[in-house]
């Protein structure tokens, strides 16, 4: 059984966290400004709700959707700026789980973007803004470091082993079972899926071709992408092997982006895995250069 210290954290490090992960969501939603009002235009019985957009039955108008997009933005920068934060943390956090969700009904699901809601939703009802954010510029406070500036970070890494164990059983549950590690699946996934991109237009990626033919490096993949997933928890033993874990996951998707072209774009930032490191020896750094 993994058991999960209390321990003294300093605030500035959570606050970090928060403007990074408000940061990357920001940038993510602004550049889909207009990609969300198209899509919210498309045809009514494309709509599928998933997560808590189910509680409709039917799309609500597109003006409305653009209200609930624009405010989801506005609530992007103030969250990632700490104004407010214990009215706007939790009211853009579910701003973003419905914008996301909302988004996801009418189109393939994206389940990457689990892990930014969840990592919103902990920073957003915790005390995120206490240091490293507009409200604590103004009152001029330093909090002490303290347990309570710790767990939203630790609930963070382990929503982020959970996702990555349940993807790992997903493989091994599925029709290949354990012959997965074998890599026939994945070499087979990767020829697929270069094929449809050939087929819809768009060019597929060169380390598709060039490895195909390389049955042992697969077989070497998979097997890496398995131990990532299904040993995942274990990063939570303690902060080398957690750190050692994140950086293994970061470098797999960028592997994935090589190899099959997919795009995973919270955990390629890096900014998914911020919350395994002390981020706030970045303020240090800039206080001695300043």
């Amino acid at each position: 059984m993994i058991k999960l210290r209390a321990v003294a954290t300093p605030a500035a490090r959570l606050g970090l966290v928060r403007a990074l992960v408000g940061g990357y969501t920001f940038y993510y939603l602004a550049r889909r400004r207009k990609m969300l009002r198209e899509v919210v235009r498309t045809d009514p019985e494309l709509f599928t709700p998933v997560g808590p957009v189910r509680a409709l039955s039917r799309p609500v108008p597109a003006p409305v959707a653009d209200t609930l997009n624009d405010a989801t933005l506005v609530s992007t920068a103030l969250f990632t700026l700490g104004v407010g934060h214990r009215l706007i943390g939790p009211v853009h956090s579910a701003l973003l789980g419905w914008t996301l969700s909302y988004r996801n009904s009418w189109s393939m699901i994206f389940h990457s973007d689990n892990s930014l809601v969840l990592h919103t939703l902990v920073l957003g009802v915790s005390r995120s803004a206490d240091a490293v954010s507009a409200d604590a510029l103004a009152t001029g406070r330093r909090p002490d470091p303290h347990p309570r500036y710790g767990w939203p970070l630790t609930l963070m890494n382990a929503l982020s082993t959970s996702v990555y164990l349940l993807s790992g059983i997903a493989k091994v549950k599925g029709p290949s079972g354990a012959s997965w590690v074998r890599g026939d699946s994945m070499r087979r996934q990767v020829a697929i899926d270069s094929v449809r991109k050939e087929v819809f237009g768009s060019p597929a990626p060169k380390m598709a071709y060039a490895l195909y033919r390389q049955r042992a490096l697969f077989t070497l993949f998979a097997a890496g992408s398995l131990v990532v997933e299904l040993f995942a928890p274990v990063g939570l033993l303690n902060r080398k092997l957690g750190r050692l874990w994140a950086v293994s996951a970061f470098g797999m998707h960028w592997g994935i982006r090589v190899i099959m072209g997919i795009r995973f774009r919270y955990q390629m930032s890096g900014v998914s895995f911020a919350s395994w490191f002390e981020v706030e020896r970045v303020l240090d750094l800039v206080r001695r250069a300043r």
